[in-house]
């Protein structure tokens, strides 16, 4: 897909962008495969904010996606290419010789027409999907499970893909879009080739309606704060932080505040880290 530019006409539509949706499918989605959302707005159980600048936005209703792909050995065909507001991503809808429809990740170049499959013996084509122990070395991958019948969990955002770097026993090596490189089981599925819509990276919102029809609300900064908000606030007219470097809401350092529990399982199944230069 391409990047449709628009004149400047007024501030907002000034250097925004959009992608080009031509190649999509002009159809309204499969109703068998819809869910409603719930809206929390960040709030949790008790009604309390957990996760700021959430509310409003757009109404949508969820596409049931098939990251599974456990429909093995039956081919399906692709209906239609559509838009997902819920992922960067494109979707196809896809219709198995048994009459069952389903909505997956559409990979990059995948047309409306083409037939799929979910086979060990599969074509390494886009959208195929196989375990990764029938998948040849250097391959370009997406939707990878993590355990084994779990469904797709990594690299299924908009242009994204790993590469299979090798395989040792029951253990391969996968290069992941981050950098990292790290073990996944040979018996875990993943489908060829790169997910759609590559000139997502691309977009330029223009205008800050565009964020608020995603459902983010503003955000402000801690320095225009009291000292009671926030630690960076206070002061009298224009004044800098006050501190070595910037710090959250709540005193954690803001800038490279190592997250990751060190006592994490799955730190062993990381050959190398994202960070590593």
């Amino acid at each position: 897909m391409a990047i449709k530019k628009y004149n400047p006409t007024t501030p907002g539509r000034r250097g925004m962008t959009v992608t080009n949706y031509d190649g999509l499918s002009k159809v309204k989605p499969e109703k068998s495969l819809l869910d409603t959302i719930k809206k929390t707005a960040g709030r949790n159980s008790y009604g309390r904010i957990t996760v700021r600048h959430r509310g409003g936005g757009n109404r949508k209703k969820y596409r049931i996606i098939d990251f599974k792909r456990n429909k093995l050995d039956m081919p399906a065909k692709v209906l239609t290419l559509e838009y997902d507001p819920n992922r960067t991503a494109f979707i196809a809808l896809v219709e198995y010789e048994d009459g069952e429809k389903r909505y997956i990740i559409a990979p990059h170049g995948l047309e409306v027409g083409d037939t799929i499959i979910s086979s060990e013996h599969a074509d390494i084509k886009p959208g195929n999907t196989l375990p990764i122990a029938s998948i040849p070395v250097g391959t370009f991958i997406h939707n990878i499970e993590l355990h084994p019948g779990k469904g797709a969990q990594l690299v299924r955002a908009a242009g994204n893909m790993a590469q299979l770097m090798a395989k040792e026993g029951k253990l391969a090596q996968v290069r992941l879009p981050s950098g990292e490189v790290r073990y996944i089981r040979i018996e875990c599925m993943a489908t060829i080739g790169q997910v759609s819509n590559i000139d997502q990276e691309n977009v330029n919102l223009g205008k800050a309606g565009r964020t608020r029809h995603r459902g983010v609300r503003p955000t402000v900064r801690g320095v225009v704060m009291n000292p009671n908000d926030h630690p960076h606030g206070g002061g009298e007219g224009k004044s800098p932080i006050g501190r070595p470097s910037p710090v959250t809401p709540w005193g954690k350092p803001a800038l490279g505040y190592k997250t990751r529990n060190k006592k994490a399982k799955s730190n062993k199944m990381i050959v190398k880290s994202r960070h590593a230069k």
